[in-house]
């Protein structure tokens, strides 16, 4: 009884600090009006897209996604110069896990005011990069390589940490859900299969580099994270199993030295090792999630 008061303890404990480096010391309000608030919804408990955006290999697929979409010179230099990743990593981690809980998850009224906030800043978002070349974050063709190099690592990580890999169909309309808030935030055509998904990333290789800013970033999220030194070998697990994600030729721009056999054997299994930590850690404060947001969903059709 003891030691089963203790576990539950620590698991929750666990599951709290993750919740609040990742929601926001407001993350219980915030999840109050997103599962809680009645209304009809864009997707169900029974869609991919619900289970592969409220699983743990989020943790690790995050990093992926930050990696891979930093190889577009002018995506990267729109993060550099206005995003603050560095001097307010987690205030931009948190803008950004409030935004797909809300698409994924909230009423269809709140998921389109969170997507019309972010076109708005969108539009701010402009300049040039490191070698003058101008971008604006509002241009569709930036908007769709951050959209399919998200998705990808999305599903890159669901698949090798999650809980119940997507078959072909499922991963199909995984795809295809995602591409409901896409449209709306401006990306031109997303692909709705992973055929498409693979056909569009292949479009823009010619176009990425390992830019300095673009390996900057890498040494700030792998090697020198905001976390005291008691963190940081949990997060390494992480960030180990995110850099075992990205195909091979991102990992050679970026100059992480992580041959692939490397990555498969050691990488990936510590990434497993992670994922499980934060799965059982979380799964001490969001048991009733599910359960809030099929009542207001089914509230909201009545």
């Amino acid at each position: 009884m003891v030691v089963d008061n203790v576990s539950r303890m620590v698991q929750r404990r666990l599951g709290l600090a993750l919740r609040a480096r990742v929601a926001g010391e407001d993350a219980p309000e915030r999840a109050q009006r997103i599962w809680g608030t009645t209304g009809p919804r864009w997707f169900t408990p029974q869609d991919p897209i619900w289970r592969v955006h409220a699983d743990a290999s989020m943790f690790a697929g995050g990093i992926t996604s930050l990696l891979l979409q930093s190889l577009h010179p002018l995506a990267m230099a729109g993060v550099a110069g206005h995003s603050g990743y560095k001097s307010d990593p987690w205030g931009r981690l948190q803008r950004t896990s409030h935004y797909i809980a809300t698409t994924t998850y909230g009423t269809i009224e709140d998921a389109e005011s969170a997507i019309a906030k972010v076109r708005a800043i969108h539009e701010r978002v402009r300049g040039r990069d490191e070698r003058g070349r101008a971008y604006r974050a509002s241009d569709p063709h930036l908007l769709l390589w951050v959209h399919v190099a998200e998705i990808d690592s999305f599903l890159r990580a669901y698949q090798a940490f999650g809980a119940h890999p997507l078959g072909p169909r499922e991963t199909d309309r995984y795809i295809e859900q995602t591409a409901v808030a896409a449209r709306l935030l401006g990306v031109p055509e997303p692909p709705t299969d992973a055929l498409g998904l693979r056909r569009a990333l292949d479009l823009y290789r010619p176009e990425l580099e390992g830019t300095t800013a673009a390996r900057e970033a890498a040494r700030f999220l792998l090697l020198d994270p905001p976390l005291p030194l008691v963190a940081r070998p949990g997060y390494g697990t992480l960030a180990s199993g995110g850099v075992s994600l990205l195909p091979h030729w991102a990992r050679a721009m970026l100059r992480i030295p992580l041959p692939t056999l490397v990555a498969r054997g050691l990488a990936q299994p510590l990434g497993r090792l992670g994922v499980a930590a934060v799965r059982w850690g979380m799964a001490g404060i969001e048991a009733r999630r599910p359960h809030l947001a099929a009542q207001a969903l089914e509230a909201g059709e009545a």
